[in-house]
């Protein structure tokens, strides 16, 4: 007998991708809890691991493997991402609030936002310097100035384990690059008082070795543009400078109401805050029960415990303590490929070190590489004929990747009788009907769409703008729109959270259109569907598929590729920062962009059935054919790479039959993507194309001419 799936009934939501959440997540991905629902929110789409921060600066990794991939790590652990910077929670309500969106409801929260080491007392620091942390900001700015050519000056304020690794790294990384120039470490006391006389001494000779310049005692007047001046007058040559000391909290958490020390939130042995429903891990708590100093290994060695915890305070299981180690193995890394390894006072250096620190890490950061893919769903031994072809080799997609074919609507959509009425216009090929109402021209269209992502607030900003790209098409202006909304089965606490947050974003994308919402229905299923029925006013008449005229320019507004970018973020196989890309694009309103188009003599959205397809719907309807530059045409982050590995939505084999004629593979496929949210297609007069292109780059749309409309029928592309 078939098992519908189970309700969702408790919300966890994770605030940072530090370390412990990273693991807790993998964990949690191998064995979940049946009816709790996972957020996760970070900043970005990647956690920088701070082990290989000071190999990543010295140039012994790649920038890539300095990242775990949180989307990728969330669809392994089935749960929702949320990408945007926390700037308070509210234990009374619940709720965590992040800009730009509605709040996020919890039952269960967890922090792991780690620390920061911006310095904004320091006269300069704010406009001048790099903090070491969040890591990810850093990286991006040292690859930058590394790239550069002129003689270095770098200095690095802090003399603690932290400081030592950055400002040797940094040195080897210029000395490498044959960068000639002054590589400076400041401390206000002493350096490194954390390790032992002869672990210290063995640091400062490393120093030494590659030419840094220790200076201690030594207080900071204020940091300028190429300098950093000292209270006793003397000026050091800085071009780039970072810190890497007074680590400090996250100035939202001191608006928590939660109980803190030295603003950190103070945790007992369960790692449980002040309110029992919130918990925090790694270097933004505080362990009341046991202090410890900030270091990686605690927050590593917190992932199974806060695990455990977790699912307890979600009603399974039992709690238990944690109990950190006393000392902990000190593996400081040397500029070049040595290490130091220090514990309990006894140390040792050399490249045997750097190996065992590489193996350690490389460990630690392939627990998120090698992530299990979705597999192919299992058929019962005893099945009707056809299943096996319907079920396919992979999950369903989302967006318009679900749609159902061209061909099969068509055919079915011709067989309905034209309209009795005389104030109902369809119009050929379009997605919409013009309206007399009153002497007024509406017109009116609806769209839905499965979900691709379990972000309530996402995933309708996207199903929003996609549904309004009818609307934009025609020319038209946003008037009145009602919401379909289907949700996965969950409880009224949850139902409630999730409407408020579908609802809240779909106002907001509706009321900027210019459009309101006037009602809506809402039904509970397997899973997440939302839609909208629209419609709009125009002042002209509305710019139909049928209007294009041989010799027309034909304008993009959007990248392609959407459709095998979510196939991929489904399988667990695409990189998170290009799915981030990619959502960034679908949500970007075309509305100004249909202004600026308004004299387009055809115009359509690119869609579900691709731009081929889309393409092909002006061509049948204005009896032309056209002629597309494959080169011009603009794809996101990804998508070729994903495409030449096989990668496809699930409407790409009926999409593909729209065009037989054209080659297969390469950059040619993507033509036959399926997108969700995509560009304006426009056809314009040749002599305008450029100066439209032009506008709306200048108003943010990667807006590019991709060929013409030819007398010959069909698509072909330039020789």
């Amino acid at each position: 007998m078939h098992m519908p799936p189970l309700p969702l009934t408790r919300d966890l939501v994770l605030i940072g991708g530090g370390h412990t959440h990273a693991l807790m997540l993998r964990k949690w991905g191998m064995d979940p809890l049946p009816g709790a629902r996972v957020t996760v929110i970070n900043p970005g789409p990647t956690a920088p691991y701070s082990g290989m921060l000071p190999g990543f600066v010295a140039g012994h990794y790649d920038r890539a493997e300095l990242d775990i991939d949180l989307v990728r790590l969330a669809r392994f652990a089935g749960a929702r991402v949320i990408l945007g910077k926390v700037e308070g929670i509210d234990p009374d309500q619940h709720e965590v609030h992040v800009p730009g969106r509605p709040p996020v409801g919890f039952d269960v929260a967890s922090i792991n936002v780690g620390i920061t080491s911006d310095m904004p007392a320091m006269p300069g620091f704010a406009d001048h310097a790099v903090p070491a942390k969040p890591l990810g900001t850093f990286a991006s700015r040292w690859a930058e100035y590394l790239a550069g050519s002129e003689a270095a000056s770098v200095v690095v304020i802090g003399g603690g384990v932290a400081g030592v690794e950055l400002v040797m790294a940094m040195a080897h990384a210029l000395r490498t690059k044959e960068r000639a120039g002054q590589v400076t470490l400041i401390d206000n006391t002493q350096a490194l008082t954390a390790t032992s006389e002869k672990a210290g001494a063995t640091i400062r000779q490393a120093m030494a070795d590659l030419g840094v310049e220790l200076i201690e005692q030594a207080q900071i007047a204020h940091i300028a543009a190429d300098h950093v001046t000292l209270q006793d007058g003397r000026d050091i040559p800085a071009a780039f400078v970072t810190g890497a000391a007074g680590a400090r909290p996250y100035e939202w958490m001191a608006r928590s109401g939660l109980d803190l020390h030295d603003g950190y939130i103070r945790v007992n042995g369960f790692l449980q805050s002040s309110d029992p429903a919130i918990f925090a891990a790694g270097d933004c708590a505080h362990l009341s029960d046991n202090p410890r100093p900030k270091a990686g290994v605690y927050a590593v060695r917190e992932a199974p415990v806060l695990f455990d915890n977790l699912r307890a305070a979600l009603g399974a299981g039992k709690m238990r303590r944690y109990v950190p180690q006393k000392d902990y193995l000190k593996l400081i890394s040397l500029g070049g490929k040595s290490a130091l390894a220090e514990r309990l006072g006894t140390s040792f250096s050399g490249r045997m070190m750097w190996a065992w620190k590489n193996h350690i890490d490389q460990s630690f950061m392939n627990k998120f590489r090698d992530l299990l893919q979705m597999g192919r769903l299992a058929l019962p031994r005893h099945h009707a004929a056809g299943l096996h072809e319907a079920v396919g080799d992979k999950p369903m997609c989302g967006g318009c990747g679900a749609k159902v074919g061209r061909g099969a609507l068509r055919s079915v959509l011709q067989g309905l009788p034209a309209p009795d009425r005389a104030d109902i216009t369809p119009l050929p090929g379009d997605d919409a009907a013009l309206l007399m109402t009153g002497g007024a021209r509406q017109v009116m269209t609806s769209d839905h769409l499965r979900s691709f992502t379990d972000d309530p607030a996402l995933m309708t900003r996207i199903a929003a703008v996609h549904a309004l790209g009818d609307i934009w098409a025609m020319g038209a202006k946003p008037q009145a729109a009602t919401a379909t909304i289907i949700l996965p089965r969950m409880s009224p606490s949850l139902q409630h959270r999730t409407m408020a947050e579908i609802m809240a974003t779909a106002s907001d994308v509706i009321r900027m259109a210019g459009a309101e919402i006037v009602g809506g229905h809402s039904s509970m299923g397997d899973e997440m569907t939302i839609g909208f029925t629209l419609t709009g006013l125009c002042e002209n008449d509305p710019i139909a598929l049928s209007g294009g005229r041989v010799g027309d320019a034909l304008i993009l507004t959007k990248p392609l590729g959407s459709g095998v970018l979510m196939a991929a973020e489904m399988a667990g196989l695409a990189n998170g920062a290009w799915v981030a890309e990619a959502f960034r694009q679908m949500v970007h309103p075309q509305s100004v962009a249909s202004g600026i188009l308004a004299g387009a003599h055809a115009m359509t959205d690119v869609t579900g059935f691709g731009l081929a397809g889309h393409l092909l719907g002006i061509c049948e309807a204005s009896d032309c054919g056209a002629e597309l530059d494959l080169g011009a045409i603009p794809l996101m982050q990804g998508a070729l790479e994903l495409s030449a590995k096989g990668t496809r939505s699930t409407i790409f084999n009926d999409n593909r039959t729209i065009a037989p004629d054209l080659p297969s593979g390469d950059k040619v496929d993507l033509l036959f993507d399926p997108q969700t949210a995509g560009g304006l297609l426009a056809a314009v007069a040749r002599d305008t194309a450029q100066r439209l292109c032009e506008d709306l780059r200048h108003a943010g749309y990667p807006a590019v001419v991709i060929g013409r409309l030819t007398d010959v029928p069909g698509l072909r592309l330039q020789s």
